[in-house]
């Protein structure tokens, strides 16, 4: 009795690669998902760093975690100015802690609910 064999179903697997940046409070290397990009703003004559939620504005971005010690440890050693290789004015990033559990609720009681189409009558 000859034994004859199958060929194999062949699997392929799809892994994305996402692009790894280094957070500039913390200096860990994330995929960039995890991190906010900033870039570099102009208000009252003064460089602010501006949160770039789209990752679409122009300019060389900082990547930093959404958390608030990274944005400290950023702010305390200079990062941003570092970064941007620039004078960075970051008096404006500094954000009373209401205002933050404020902004942590709003986002986690957002939801996405999509309308209906008609057709389900």
């Amino acid at each position: 009795m000859q034994v004859v064999k199958q060929p194999r179903e062949k699997i392929y697997v799809s892994v994305q690669h996402q692009p790894q940046r280094t957070c500039i409070g913390c200096r860990q290397v994330v995929d960039q998902n995890q991190l906010q990009r900033w870039v570099l703003g102009h208000a009252d004559g003064h460089a602010v760093p501006v949160p770039d939620p789209t990752r679409r504005l122009s300019g060389r971005g900082a990547w930093l975690h959404r958390t608030p010690e990274c944005a400290e440890r950023a702010i305390k050693r200079g990062a941003f100015a570092r970064s941007f290789r620039t004078k960075v004015d970051v008096s404006s990033l500094v954000i009373a802690p209401e205002a933050e559990v404020q902004t942590q609720t709003r986002e986690n009681t957002f939801t996405n609910v999509q309308p209906e189409s008609g057709s389900e009558i």
